[in-house]
């Protein structure tokens, strides 16, 4: 490896083959104008990156590990599950749509673990995070039952495990 790449640029350079591998892998085209633009949109989203970590100073990295697998796989799940309930819900008059909004009360405290577990919420169907705070996040769900169930914590322990 010459002397002039540090481990900051060897992250970058991990991140685009990255990128680039997983762009090619969803879209399945190899032409040369796809494979072209998919290159460049590649750069230019590292480079956005590299400015951002420039700015704030504060890189951010989550590492690939086991547990987040599993979160990810648990986290699919859950959203199937969701899925069926919101359709339910539409479907059959006997079952409520009582939407509500309420205060989640969190204990993550990275910046990270609040993205992953806010998103985490609203990619499942039926809820909604509102706002972000450092002790609370504000959702919007379909049916108290699952704020219900997001109180109950298990989501926030899977992430809280995964050491982000």
């Amino acid at each position: 490896m010459p002397a002039d790449v540090d481990f900051q640029d060897m992250h970058f350079i991990i991140v685009a083959l990255t990128l680039f591998l997983f762009w090619l892998l969803l879209s399945g085209h190899f032409t040369v104008l796809l494979l072209g633009l998919g290159g460049l949109s590649t750069l230019l989203v590292v480079w956005i990156l590299r400015r951002m970590d420039r700015v704030d100073g504060e890189s951010t990295t989550a590492h690939f590990s086991l547990r987040l697998l599993g979160f990810c796989s648990w986290l699919l799940w859950c959203v199937v599950k969701a899925n069926v309930d919101v359709v339910r819900r539409i479907w059959d008059p006997s079952l409520p749509i009582d939407p509500c909004w309420r205060r989640l009360d969190t204990q993550v405290t990275s910046n990270l673990e609040k993205t992953l577990y806010a998103n985490s919420i609203t990619l499942t169907p039926g809820t909604l995070t509102t706002d972000v705070r450092d002790d609370h996040f504000m959702v919007h769900s379909l049916s108290e039952a699952a704020i219900e169930e997001l109180k109950a914590g298990e989501m926030e322990r899977r992430i809280r495990r995964i050491g982000l």
